[in-house]
């Protein structure tokens, strides 16, 4: 068992994307696949890093084809038992670096979710950028989630008080830049590097979304919210996600991209 499988065989995922603060970045997330399946014809969608299906499940039952990979087994038993059987899904266990199932052009909407959370080099984030490209059709779109690297050094390193910690450590760069490795579990990146990763790749930049923007700088304050309040929050929200100078601050960004 790797660091991955044992950070989700312990971590409630489900319980995070259900929470009030994590229904922004759920929400984000949908409104952003539906505007990029609007007016195609049933879609073929492919999700690459399920996870336990919030995504896949969702748009099943809604009677689109999914097809879902995910690597963690435990991830994939949860996933799997939220299926009557009736879905136009199919479920099975993969790897991002390797989509070799899947010939070019398959789908028309692939998406890479968790993936990037989880890939330490470029080439590996390049090879996954890659597959991706390759199975969906041209015209077709490609949704990759990333984890960012400043909010991380707000909240972690400052708010929660352990900078001499990551220090100590070896886990800051001279440009605050953190270091991640297996053991971290988590790939936290900035802006221009999501770039140098799609300039490198037969993809045309869409939209670069901020998927939970401010709201995990005030999570106790979100979930306290009542109904009324949260929406209000989801009207700034998304009056706000696409600003361009505040997406490096959001805790994850949902890059949108078109094949060429």
């Amino acid at each position: 068992m790797n660091y991955l499988e044992e950070y989700y065989n312990a971590y409630n995922e489900e319980g995070r994307l259900l929470s009030r603060h994590g229904q922004v970045e759920y929400l984000t997330t949908m409104r952003y696949i539906e505007e990029c399946l609007a007016g195609v014809p049933d879609p073929a969608v492919l999700e690459v890093g399920a996870g336990t299906g919030r995504y896949s499940v969702t748009l099943a039952k809604r009677g689109l084809r999914v097809t879902a990979v995910e690597l963690v087994e435990h991830n994939l038993e949860i996933l799997r038992s939220k299926l009557d059987g009736t879905e136009p899904i199919a479920a099975m266990q993969g790897n991002a670096l390797d989509l070799a199932a899947f010939p070019d052009g398959s789908f028309d909407l692939t998406m890479l979710l968790g993936p990037m959370y989880h890939l330490y080099t470029k080439e590996d984030k390049l090879r996954a950028l890659s597959e991706a490209a390759r199975v969906t059709r041209p015209g077709g779109h490609i949704l990759v989630a990333y984890c960012m690297n400043e909010p991380t050094v707000i909240q972690y390193v400052f708010g929660m008080n352990n900078l001499r910690e990551v220090m100590d450590l070896g886990l800051l760069t001279p440009d605050w830049h953190c270091v991640s490795d297996p053991k971290e579990v988590f790939e936290l990146v900035r802006t221009e590097e999501i770039a140098e990763l799609d300039a490198a790749v037969p993809v045309r930049r869409v939209k670069l979304v901020a998927t939970d923007g401010a709201t995990n700088y005030m999570r106790e304050h979100i979930d306290a919210m009542d109904d009324e309040t949260f929406a209000k929050w989801m009207d700034f929200h998304f009056a706000t996600c696409e600003r361009q100078d505040l997406i490096g601050a959001s805790h994850h960004t949902l890059d949108i991209l078109r094949k060429e």
